[in-house]
């Protein structure tokens, strides 16, 4: 493969665009961009294949930079291919309101995968991309139609190495021999700190060659054009295993401060920008202004990559004919359209059917629509058994090698790995069509919270079902049982935390939570919990509603899971004790507060005040009652009907808050809802 002065040019380009920008904005990390220059245009421009003009195109390959702070790379490259990034955008680099952030961030800026910027996080959905890619290669492609043959390459360096996510991602990448997913680990040996040899003194490639990757090293990464070339091809003619290609670079090439953490997070001074620009071969007096014969050269991969997604276009067109069923399903799946009819296939209860875990109730919603939604691809972390997570007939995803499985198959065994298992799923909800879930118990999910907060904020459509929702657990003891883990979880916008206290709230919170493009956290009991008479999926499906509407109540019992149920069983000591009251099951905060403010005030109105009870941290209680029956403190180890005893949680420990409550609001005049504020949240 050949290689003339265009190519040094289109380099030096990118090098240049990354010190205007990070110099007009007075921000940001120019280094990495500088130093990975040569590695990004040889990957973009000879071995990728994608249609800026288009930059969803299903078979395209994938570029996710996990060292998202050299996101100047990534929109060099974007603008310059010509994707919906001007140069006005590149101007405005980290400027608010700009489609080029500080990070990248997937729903602002076209061509952007996933967003990246806590370190591993990148390589972890590059790991989910490829794992769907693979699913998607054996539920479509059929003999003479090769639909999906893409691959999916990712940017990382030491400081994704050092997060465990990353670890816990590529270890299953290696076990599930994703030979369509090729890494590129930028060895610059710097970090904000200094030189790596302060704290990371491993060998990485020895690592992923114990993780089951191909492992291949280039040695000159600033100037071996040919080698990082050879490295890529000999990368995509490797079979059964994903690669990994260590590629050593100096962080911030031809500036002064070259290979110094200097240049890792501050832009260059003026003279030090001066001197480069003359070395790379441009005139140091000007900013932003770049060779037009660099942008006619990349435009040419890029009709390229227009011509590329024709001849796809045409092949899926002779593919309908041949495969009408397939096509229109997988034109569904691209338009994120749920079959229709699929919620029909929900189950309901009554009050007279028997007393079930929400966590058994939950299987039983996988039994009855894993069929009907073929999308839905998920797994456990090692806890099948427990979270119930898995159908009869599942076939687990796997290679075929292993005969433990397909890579048609749609059950993913994580293995002891919630924050991987959370950064892969964004992944898998990133390609485009699939509807990832994953199992673990809801204490562990705080694992993954860092996952779990980029599905919020990049709006991925993942859920979890996170069982062992409370004590209720019982003897695992302090260690397992969730008390402030929902509050965490309700805090974070754009995420439904559902916690269901009967079957049909089981089957109302999938049924938003599969028809709503955001993420959720459905908190399931290990306990059995009874079928509630005025519970319907309609109601439910609400976020909260009035389950017992008493006229002329004292006192509204607020309460969410297993504590609805006891809210239920508690009404006529309640009213032996001269005390009417009404309950109110809020099994959804986020779905609730999305409702009209006249439907929210039907439910928790004026005139009467709320008391809340929920087995869980009081904080966030206060936006919807005036009083909480919560726990805040760590549970303990027992039986679990004796721990919720201990700490007050039965009928007579309703009565005792319930008379205080109705006690001390008994003079006030006028009691708002908790509903009311002086003003609205920020949103």
């Amino acid at each position: 493969m050949s290689f003339a002065d265009i190519d040094w040019k289109t380099i030096n380009t990118i090098r240049v665009m990354a010190m205007d920008a990070t110099s007009n904005a007075n921000s940001g990390h120019p280094g990495a961009p500088m130093g990975l220059a040569p590695l990004a245009h040889i990957l973009f421009n000879r071995f990728m294949s994608f249609n800026p003009k288009n930059p969803k195109w299903l078979n395209r390959d994938r570029f996710v930079l996990s060292n998202g702070h050299a996101c100047m790379l990534q929109y060099a490259l974007l603008h310059l291919y010509g994707y919906n990034l001007s140069l006005e955008d590149i101007k405005s680099f980290r400027s608010l309101h700009s489609k080029t952030p500080g990070h990248p961030e997937v729903l602002d800026t076209e061509g952007i995968e996933v967003t990246t910027g806590p370190l591993g996080q990148g390589i972890s959905n590059a790991v989910g991309i490829a794992l769907a890619a693979k699913n998607a290669a054996a539920e479509f492609n059929k003999p003479g139609y090769t639909l999906f043959d893409n691959y999916t390459y990712a940017i990382f360096g030491d400081g994704c190495m050092m997060e465990g996510v990353a670890s816990e991602a590529c270890s299953l990448a290696g076990h599930l021999q994703l030979d369509n997913l090729i890494a590129f680990y930028d060895d610059n040996h710097i970090t904000i700190d200094g030189d790596i040899n302060c704290a990371f003194t491993e060998d990485v490639l020895k690592r992923f060659e114990a993780y089951g990757w191909h492992t291949i090293c280039v040695e000159d990464g600033n100037n071996d054009l040919a080698g990082i070339a050879a490295a890529i091809e000999a990368a995509k003619a490797v079979k059964g295993k994903p690669t990994v290609i260590k590629v050593t670079t100096t962080i911030g090439f031809g500036s002064l401060l070259a290979g110094t953490h200097s240049v890792h997070g501050s832009p260059l001074k003026a003279d030090d920008i001066a001197q480069a620009k003359k070395a790379f071969g441009f005139d140091p007096e000007k900013s932003f202004e770049y060779p037009s014969e660099v942008y006619e050269y990349l435009a040419k991969h890029a009709q390229e990559g227009a011509e590329a997604e024709k001849a796809w276009n045409e092949l899926l067109e002779s593919y309908a004919k041949e495969y009408p069923t397939e096509a229109a399903e997988l034109a569904r799946r691209r338009d994120h359209k749920l079959p229709e009819g699929w919620e029909k296939l929900l189950p309901t209860y009554t009050p007279e059917d028997p007393a079930i875990a929400t966590r058994k109730l939950s299987e039983t919603v996988f039994e009855k629509i894993y069929q009907g939604i073929p999308e839905l691809i998920g797994g456990s972390a090692d806890l099948t058994g427990s979270n119930l997570t898995r159908w009869k007939k599942a076939i687990d995803f796997q290679p075929p090698s292993t005969q433990l499985g397909d890579y048609s198959g749609r059950y993913i065994r994580y293995g002891v790995r919630e924050h991987g298992m959370g950064a892969i799923m964004n992944g898998i909800d990133a390609f485009g069509l699939h509807i990832p879930y994953g199992g673990t118990f809801l204490n562990f999910v705080s694992y993954a919270s860092g996952a779990v907060r980029l599905s919020a904020i990049s709006q991925h459509h993942v859920i979890w079902v996170a069982t062992h929702d409370s004590i209720g657990l019982g003897e695992d003891g302090p260690t397992h049982q969730p008390i402030e883990t929902l509050a965490h979880f309700r805090a974070l916008p754009n995420t439904m935390v559902w916690r269901p206290a009967d079957g049909n709230e089981v089957s109302a919170a999938y049924y938003v939570s599969l028809k709503t493009r955001l993420p959720s956290i459905i908190a399931l009991s290990r306990q059995n919990l009874p079928q509630l008479k005025g519970s319907s999926i309609e109601k439910a499906a609400k976020g909260g509603y009035v389950l017992v509407d008493t006229p002329k109540a004292d006192i509204i019992l607020v309460a969410t899971g297993s504590e609805v149920s006891l809210a239920v069983e508690s009404l006529p000591l309640l009213e032996e004790n001269g005390i009417k009251a009404s309950v109110v099951s809020l099994p959804d905060w986020y779905t609730f507060s999305q409702q009209s403010t006249e439907y929210q005030l039907s439910v928790l109105p004026d005139g009467v005040p709320v008391l809340a009870i929920e087995v869980l941290s009081s904080s966030g209680w206060q936006k919807f009652s005036h009083e909480q029956f919560c726990l805040d403190r760590f549970g303990a180890s027992g039986a679990y009907k004796d721990v919720y005893k201990s700490f007050g949680f039965v009928p007579e420990g309703v009565l005792k808050r319930a008379l205080a409550t109705v006690e001390f609001y008994k003079d006030v005049s006028y009691i708002k809802s908790p509903l009311k504020k002086a003003f609205d949240p920020v949103k």
